[in-house]
């Protein structure tokens, strides 16, 4: 059995494969470009995919693929093989152009109106930043995917840019602390993801499951996840056999795969990785759910990603860890144990702290989707209403240097911004509070909104941009200063006083925090078409404008794009709900009664009482007409809907009406099942289908 070390990363084109490969000259070069962003030359492109090449093939490659992000929320290549015609015969070939750039056409991707008809090709650049990789023995070159008029048509190109611009104005400030040995600054992240098995068997019984991804009725089973039983609890030999595997080929893949537990619910489980590079990370986490699902059908089981997949248990999220980084090594995030380390600290602390409070609804859109309304603010995720907790300890030395008062620390004096100590306090006093949706964890920020199936690509580049935004403020502030240490203390004293409504170190799910965030002036955008539209917002428009990560066209679409893919998932699911009671519970309830009914007669002429199979017969009849009532107006509700024009007027329909009767239907045909004969339910139950594994 081979070790982890020796297969880590073997189907991965990486440095060590570079330097092995590449001439020096030419590996200086792709550093270069790596690095610090360099242009590319088309020679040294050509060198660097004849050694890709070569290297793929010795893998059992025989194509390769411009692998892209689009606005689909999941991944899309278009394969090509290596053969070009010689003679009568073929030879492999790949050259720096095909490397560097693609056509994949990909016409029939969302594009919210940036390609006209005649404008429909698409084009895909290699992000020389995320090592190409072999899955199912093709060469995936990791790319950006844009239109012909240049306009980002994807996830990837967005966060890239959010990246590049956060270095440059995280490096402006370093500078102003006499910071001369940092020469780039990235971002860091290590996506935790959560997510469902159950078995194949049980999942093709499902329709609701197998178009939509989650449940639409179904009764609750005895047990739920109350006992808390499940949670770290034994892994089934099963499910092991099951990590295991996906463990090893995320390893060939360079994905840095370290903890898997049990969740908190039955069935639901976690992979935690370790951080890396935002982009890196980004691509590491949509190929994990690719696998996830892929391993998952290998072993008999499904894999579901849905945020809400059951009712009444809990659902799946992933938190997002969020750091900046040097290239030196060094966490900008993390309490240093000097006056010098501590005031740097603290001034990164407060550009975090004004960003989420300035840009609070851009996060809150950045996790938005027909899904993830249905996990956001239940028993195991944050609310919709964005704030951060810092902790009792954190949140001291901030009212400390608010106040000008008093720090109960080693030295009792007045907290003063780089001239007193900051306490070294342990990480884990830093995260008490599962109910935050962006806490701080020790030298990173966790934000816990992000839904199970989301690409953190969203996440994270607004977080980028918004704290960008801060950092670029305040260097204007700092670098005329004349007195630069009362400078910052005053800009970190009066960013606390001023943006403090954000921080909340109190119980997120109490009924009481949304009556508080609304005195303090904190939004609270419950559902996607309440918040997409703010991406539209003049002050969000500036934002992502004036640090050139979106063009105001580019961010029309997205707005437009997202509240299409919201109306078209829950229409989806609706016609699903409709389909499944005519075809499927309608006519299994009505053959039950009519068992009933023979029954009865049967027992009346044995003069036997038939009370229960009277009572029985007679409630489910009267819930199968509500329901059938209740289908048709879900009918009507749905063609109605399909006439309304304008993107947000129509998600809003979908949220306040069709999922309305959605909801009405589902508790009348839930009540069904609970006095329907296991044997007449014509779908797995929960408890099937929870602890089938």
């Amino acid at each position: 059995m081979s070790t982890i070390a020796e297969i880590f990363g073997t189907m991965v084109f990486d440095d060590k494969e570079m330097k092995a490969r590449l001439p020096e000259d030419i590996y200086n070069s792709i550093q270069n470009t790596i690095k610090n962003g360099k242009h590319l030359d088309l020679a040294v492109a050509n060198v660097v995919a004849k050694a890709m090449m070569e290297w793929a093939i010795e893998k059992g490659a025989t194509h390769y693929t411009h692998w892209f992000q689009p606005m689909t929320g999941v991944t899309a290549e278009k394969h090509d093989s290596f053969i070009s015609p010689q003679g009568t015969g073929v030879i492999m070939e790949f050259r720096g152009k095909e490397l560097v750039r693609g056509e994949p056409d990909a016409s029939s991707f969302p594009s919210g109106g940036l390609r006209a008809t005649f404008e429909a090709r698409g084009y895909t650049a290699w992000d020389p930043t995320s090592y190409a990789f072999i899955k199912d023995e093709t060469l995936c070159i990791p790319t950006a995917f844009c239109s012909y008029g240049g306009e980002a048509l994807d996830k990837k190109t967005p966060l890239l840019r959010s990246m590049e611009v956060l270095g440059k104005a995280t490096m402006k400030i370093l500078k102003l602390f006499g910071n001369e040995s940092v020469t780039s600054v990235r971002t860091t992240v290590g996506a935790e993801q959560e997510y469902f098995l159950i078995d194949k068997e049980v999942f093709d019984k499902r329709p609701d499951l197998v178009y939509t991804g989650r449940t639409l009725f179904g009764a609750r089973p005895p047990k739920g996840q109350e006992l808390d039983d499940h949670y770290f609890g034994s892994i089934k030999t099963r499910v092991l056999a099951y990590m295991k595997e996906l463990d090893k080929e995320l390893w060939k893949l360079g994905v840095l795969a370290k903890t898997e537990h049990n969740e908190a619910a039955p069935g639901q489980h976690e992979l935690a990785p370790v951080f890396t590079t935002t982009n890196l990370a980004t691509d590491h986490n949509q190929l994990t759910m690719e696998l996830m699902q892929k391993i998952a059908k290998k072993h008999g089981l499904v894999c579901l990603l849905h945020e809400k997949p059951f009712e009444g248990v809990s659902g799946s999220g992933k938190h997002n860890n969020w750091s900046l980084s040097t290239n030196t090594g060094v966490n900008l995030l993390e309490p240093g144990e000097t006056p010098y380390e501590n005031a740097q600290f603290l001034l990164f602390l407060s550009a975090v702290i004004k960003a989420v409070d300035d840009y609070q609804d851009a996060l809150r859109i950045s996790v938005a989707s027909a899904g993830n309304d249905h996990r956001l603010g239940a028993s195991e995720a944050p609310p919709a209403i964005v704030s951060i907790f810092l902790g009792d300890e954190l949140a001291a030395v901030l009212d400390a240097i608010e106040n000008g008062s008093r720090y109960d620390a080693k030295e009792k004096e007045n907290m003063r911004v780089g001239v007193h100590i900051l306490p070294k306090f342990p990480k884990d006093t830093t995260d008490r509070n599962r109910t935050s949706p962006f806490a701080f964890t020790g030298n990173k920020f966790e934000f816990r909104m992000v839904g199970s199936s989301d690409s953190i690509a969203d996440t994270n580049t607004v977080i980028n941009t918004a704290v960008t935004q801060v950092l670029n403020e305040f260097y204007e502030v700092l670098s005329s200063a004349e007195d630069f240490t009362s400078a910052l203390h005053n800009l970190v004293r009066d960013t606390i006083k001023a943006h403090k409504r954000i921080l909340f170190n109190g119980n997120g799910y109490d009924k009481s925090w949304a009556t508080e965030a609304k005195k303090r002036g904190l939004s609270n955008l419950e559902t996607t078409p309440d918040a997409i539209p703010h991406l539209l917002d003049e002050k969000n428009i500036r934002l992502f404008v004036d640090n050139k990560v979106f063009s105001e066209k580019e961010l029309r679409a997205r707005c437009e794009i997202q509240l299409e893919a919201y109306s078209k998932l829950v229409n989806i699911e609706a016609l699903t709900a409709v389909d499944m009671a005519n075809q499927l519970i309608l006519p299994a309830v009505s053959k039950y009664t009519k068992e009933l009914t023979k029954t009865i007669e049967l027992k009346a002429g044995l003069g036997i009482n038939a009370d229960y199979e009277r009572q029985v017969a007679s409630k489910l009849s009267i819930l199968n007409a509500s329901a059938y009532e209740r289908t048709k107006e879900l009918e009507v509700e749905i063609s109605a809907v399909k006439e309304l024009k304008g993107a947000e007027r129509i998600a809003k329909a979908y949220a306040k009406r069709i999922l309305v009767k959605m909801a009405e239907l589902r508790k009348i045909v839930d009540e069904m099942e609970s006095i329907t004969a296991k044997e007449y339910w014509p779908i797995p139950s929960y408890g099937e289908m929870l602890f089938s594994v």
